[in-house]
C-alpha cells in the first residue's frame, strides 16, 4: 500500500471513542516524570493507581534505566491523588528487574491483587521482560516472581525473539488466565541499527495462557495474534494493549503506531480473544480533549499506555500517559467513558 493510500485510509470511529470526554491531568510532579497509570477500585471505595515514575534528571528515557512503580490514592478518578508508597523499585544486582520497573497493570485474581509489569536489567530494550508481583492488599507487601514469567524465543529470527513487554491481562470466563504481551524480532531490530532507523521493526502482540498465577505461562500459536503490518502496507504497528470482556465480547484498545498515525488509539473486538476485527479509532489525539498549548516535546499530543478503570465489568474512565503539563515533563491523564 502506498503512502498516499495510507493517508486516505477511512477513519472508522468506535462507539467507545464517541463516548470519551476529557477530565484532566493527574499526578503532575515537579521531581518526577509520570507514566503508565493503572487504576483499580479498592475495598475502601477509593481509586488506587499504580504508576511508573522516574527522576526528572534522567530525562524521558529514564523509564528504561531507573523507573519505579508508585501507588497513589484518590476519592475521585480525576484526583487529587496522594502517593502513599512505592510498590516496586528496581532490585539492583543481577535481578531481571534490577534496573527498572515499568508499565504496571493492576488486577484482582481471586483473593490476590496482581501487578503485571515490565522489568529491565541493564538499561537496554534487549532485557525487557514481563514479570509479576502479588499481594493480599493494595498496600503490599508485594511478592515478586523470581524470574520473568514470559521469555523471548531463543531463535533470533523468530517473530518474538526481541523481548517481552507491555502486559495486558484478563481472566477468561473458563477460569484461565490470559496474558497478552508485546514483542518483536531481534533480527529486525539489528537491521534497523544498520540502516539508521527504527522503521523496519514490527511490534506485534502475542498471547500466553496459565491455569493459575503459579504458571506455567504457555505461549499460544506459532505467530503473532496482532500483526498490523500484515496486509496493511506501510509500517503499521501497535503497542500498549488493554483487554477486557464486556457484554460477551472481548474488547481491546491499543496505541496506534502507523495504521492511521502515531496519535490515535485503536479499538478491536473479538468473539474468542484470539481472532480480532479490523481496527477502529478508540481515542483521538489529545487536542480533541485537552486545550493545551504546544510544549515542544517529543511525543506531543498523543496518549500512551491506555488503562481502564472498570466498575461492574464496564469501563468508567480511561487513564493514559501524557507528555507535557505543568512541569513540561509527563503525567497521567484521565478521560470519562460515557455520560
Amino acid at each position: 500500500m502506498t503512502t498516499a493510500a495510507l493517508e486516505t485510509r477511512e477513519e472508522v470511529v468506535s462507539e467507545f471513542c464517541k463516548e470519551l470526554t476529557g477530565v484532566g491531568r493527574i499526578l503532575e510532579d515537579a521531581d518526577y516524570n509520570v507514566w503508565g497509570c493503572s487504576p483499580i477500585y479498592g475495598p475502601d471505595g477509593k481509586i488506587h493507581v499504580f504508576y511508573s515514575r522516574w527522576k526528572n534528571e534522567a530525562d524521558h528515557e529514564g523509564w528504561l534505566t531507573c523507573c519505579e512503580i508508585a501507588h497513589a490514592v484518590a476519592d475521585e478518578p480525576g484526583g487529587p491523588y496522594e502517593t502513599v508508597d512505592v510498590a516496586l523499585a528496581p532490585r539492583g544486582g543481577d535481578w531481571w528487574d534490577g534496573g527498572s520497573c515499568h508499565n504496571p497493570t493492576i488486577h484482582k485474581v481471586g483473593d490476590k491483587y496482581v501487578l503485571f509489569y515490565l522489568g529491565v536489567s541493564d538499561g537496554t530494550v534487549y532485557t525487557k521482560r514481563i514479570g509479576m508481583a502479588t499481594s493480599d492488599s493494595l498496600y503490599g507487601p508485594w511478592e515478586r516472581t523470581y524470574a520473568p514469567i514470559i521469555e523471548p524465543d531463543p531463535d533470533p529470527k523468530a517473530w518474538n525473539s526481541m523481548c517481552t513487554t507491555n502486559p495486558a491481562f484478563l481472566q477468561h470466563p473458563n477460569g484461565e488466565l490470559w496474558l497478552y504481551y508485546k514483542t518483536w524480532s531481534i533480527a529486525d531490530w539489528e537491521m534497523d541499527d544498520q540502516e539508521g532507523g527504527w522503521q523496519r521493526t514490527n511490534r506485534q502482540y502475542g498471547l500466553t495462557i496459565a491455569k493459575s498465577l503459579e504458571g506455567p505461562w504457555v505461549k499460544q500459536g506459532d505467530g503473532p495474534m496482532i500483526n498490523l503490518r500484515d496486509g496493511n502496507g506501510g509500517n503499521a504497528q501497535s503497542e500498549d494493549a488493554y483487554i477486557w470482556i464486556e457484554d460477551g465480547k472481548f474488547r481491546m484498545i491499543m496505541r496506534d503506531m502507523g495504521f492511521w498515525n502515531h496519535e490515535y488509539g485503536l479499538y478491536f473486538e473479538s468473539k474468542d480473544g484470539v481472532h480480532w476485527s479490523e481496527p477502529q479509532i478508540s481515542f483521538w489525539n489529545s487536542h480533541r480533549y485537552f486545550d493545551e498549548a504546544p510544549n515542544g516535546l517529543d511525543r506531543e499530543g498523543r496518549f500512551e499506555r491506555p488503562q481502564l478503570l472498570m466498575c461492574d465489568g464496564k469501563p468508567e474512565y480511561l487513564f493514559c500517559a501524557f507528555r507535557g503539563g505543568k512541569y513540561n515533563t509527563s503525567s497521567g491523564a484521565v478521560l470519562k467513558v460515557g455520560s
